[in-house]
């Protein structure tokens, strides 16, 4: 006869733990969702391309990978509490470096380093965490607020990828000039020459005494339906190309360098070459192909104000909506500094060949002071989290089991038979393939997706703000995706993790189809965008409570943290090493084939799924746990 299931708690025994548990935990997820999500939305917002924020970001997922391991030195070395408290002193430096990171000339390097520093004492920081609030609290406590220290990592989430996201995009707004829109028609009329005196640019679209506004002019009135040759519109590309780049508005374009026969870098342009031609969208007619091209005009932009010295504003020129026809060649992300602000920008435009009716599309010009909007946003991080590591010392409890254990613990006898052990499991390899590959399409596409929603339109992306994004996943999509794993965590609880597992295992991966819709009809309705990141966040949460119980059924048994910490960490392997490559794919295909791509990369999580190990009431209530 079997026991009657145990009563849930009702009430904590002690409201003391009130005073850490929340704030320990929004302390825990901040800097993960920082190191994983702001960081990508930062670096896109700066420039830099999605190979090289994919690549170097999903570098930053090794100290979770590690983790494991590392556990064993926090556990044998000094107490929790100090660790948590360290921990989150140094987590300010870290945020504090990155600011002042920010202001130096090589960016990206110095803030990699600083980003790396964050993800090791973050990491570090988990494992102090969980273990203190073990020791911290009696069983009866922690099965109490485990719900709560949920809710406070939402909560952190909600705060770094909402509410800081959203900060950074107001105070890129407010450092910058009004928004100004335009209109671009093209007509059936002769093609106007093609003049390098920007100057002489005679269709005024904004006016340049308005020293709030992007003064705008056109080259001509109107594009002509009539287009023109190949060549004069390749020579007048590249001219534009060289004169923004001798302004310094932007860099030059990377060079592939040459490379002897036989060596890996040239087996990776061939690779790149291939995937590009086979798989990538169809290239515009290039002079050698065709006679004739559709026509283009010139969009010569000024700044009205003098930049102080030392400061930077981006000018961002994109497609806002319209005739899809149109498209920008040239130009489009300015850095206007205190030695070029005189020089006018110029960006191209250019209409399809194909287009033989009368149409238009809008554009819109925004600026903004995007790296100093980013700076203010990590010191305030930086003095946030210093007000929480001060609090921390004085409001965490010191439990009397919370000692140092010393190096013993670490050695070798105290991690090689669990590690050994796990690796001897039953049907090790079937398990090994399920948490490496269930998440293999979504650790490509989360590298991907705030790029894909912040890109313009012209180069397939949607084209939203900083604050947009900000929303749509800090406050959308943070809330569709504790909803989605809530339903899933009562479903599995009630019928067990196997009658629901096909279920979860379409849900994590078929609303993937929602950044393809995104991709193909590129919708200007924000509503619409929310809706379709909604979606798949609810899916996303729904199908990782899979993931997440069948790591707690792997670890069952005998060293059970261990190998939990292990399937964590194996985890935290199959986002990294898919990240890596996501952005340079994206580059070579575009992003509505990258989609695609990513459809297909879900075949791996439905055929890891097939062969796992897994027992029939696992999860279930009132079903016999294993010891």
């Amino acid at each position: 006869m079997s026991s009657p299931a145990p009563t849930p708690p009702t009430a904590p025994p002690d409201r003391g733990a009130w005073r850490w548990v929340p704030s320990l935990y929004f302390a825990e997820g901040v800097p993960l969702v920082v190191v994983m999500t702001v960081a990508v939305i930062m670096y896109k917002r700066l420039g830099v391309s999605n190979s090289d924020i994919a690549l170097f970001t999903s570098w930053l997922y090794l100290p979770w990978v590690v983790k494991p391991l590392w556990s064993m030195v926090v556990e044998g070395v000094g107490t929790r509490r100090r660790w948590v408290v360290v921990m989150q002193w140094l987590l300010a430096a870290g945020l504090a470096a990155t600011a002042l990171a920010l202001n130096l000339g090589d960016y990206f390097r110095y803030t990699l380093a600083t980003l790396t520093f964050l993800a090791v004492s973050s990491a570090t920081h988990d494992i102090a965490a969980d273990g203190f609030y073990l020791l911290g609290l009696n069983t009866h406590q922690q099965a109490w607020f485990v719900g709560i220290r949920s809710t406070a990592y939402r909560f952190a989430m909600i705060a770094g990828q909402g509410l800081l996201v959203m900060l950074a995009g107001w105070l890129e707004t407010s450092s910058g000039l009004p928004r100004t829109e335009l209109t671009i028609a093209a007509a059936d009329q002769p093609a106007a020459e093609l003049s390098t005196d920007w100057d002489e640019s005679p269709a005024a679209s904004a006016p340049a005494n308005d020293e709030n506004l992007v003064a705008v002019s056109l080259s001509a009135p109107a594009i002509s339906l009539q287009g023109r040759s190949a060549d004069e519109a390749k020579q007048f590309v590249e001219q534009v190309q060289r004169y923004n780049i001798a302004q310094g508005f932007y860099n030059p374009p990377e060079e592939a360098e040459p490379v002897a026969e036989g060596e890996k870098p040239g087996w990776v342009a061939r690779l790149e070459e291939f995937i590009r031609t086979t798989f990538g969208p169809e290239q515009a007619p290039l002079a050698e192909q065709s006679d004739r091209v559709g026509d283009l005009l010139a969009v010569v932009m000024r700044y009205p104000r003098a930049i102080p010295a030392g400061a930077r504003q981006v000018v961002q020129f994109d497609l806002a909506g319209g005739d899809k026809s149109f498209s920008i060649v040239e130009g489009g992300r300015y850095v206007v500094t205190a030695e070029n602000w005189q020089q006018p920008m110029v960006a191209v435009v250019q209409a399809d060949a194909k287009l033989d009716a009368t149409s238009d599309a809008q554009f819109e010009i925004r600026s903004g002071n995007v790296r100093a909007a980013w700076v203010t946003v990590f010191y305030l991080m930086a003095a946030a989290y210093l007000l929480l590591a001060i609090y921390h010392g004085f409001a965490l409890p010191r439990p009397a089991e919370d000692q140092s254990h010393g190096v013993a613990i670490a050695s070798t006898s105290g991690w090689i038979e669990p590690l050994v052990s796990f690796f001897r499991k039953p049907g090790i390899v079937a398990i090994l393939a399920y948490l490496l590959f269930y998440r293999f399409a979504e650790a490509q596409l989360v590298k991907l997706a705030s790029p894909f929603l912040l890109d313009s339109r012209d180069t397939g992306g949607l084209g939203l703000t900083t604050g947009e994004v900000g929303f749509v996943y800090g406050t959308v999509g943070v809330a569709m995706l504790t909803i989605g794993g809530i339903v899933g965590g009562l479903v599995a609880a009630k019928h067990g993790l196997k009658r629901w597992l096909w279920w979860m295992v379409l849900a994590i991966n078929l609303p993937n189809l929602a950044y393809l819709v995104l991709s193909t009809f590129q919708p200007e309705a924000f509503w619409v965008v929310n809706l379709a990141v909604g979606i798949e966040q609810f899916g996303y949460g729904f199908g990782f409570t899979a993931y997440m119980l069948y790591c707690m059924y792997v670890a069952q048994g005998e060293h059970k943290t261990v190998h939990y910490a292990l399937c964590t960490g194996l985890m935290a392997l199959g986002m990294m090493l898919p990240g890596m490559v996501s952005g340079w794919l994206q580059e070579l295909i575009g992003y509505q084939r990258f989609f695609m791509w990513i459809m297909i990369a879900t075949l791996p999580s439905f055929i890891a799924t097939y062969f796992i190990p897994l027992d029939e009431s696992f999860g279930r209530e009132n079903a016999p746990h294993a010891s």
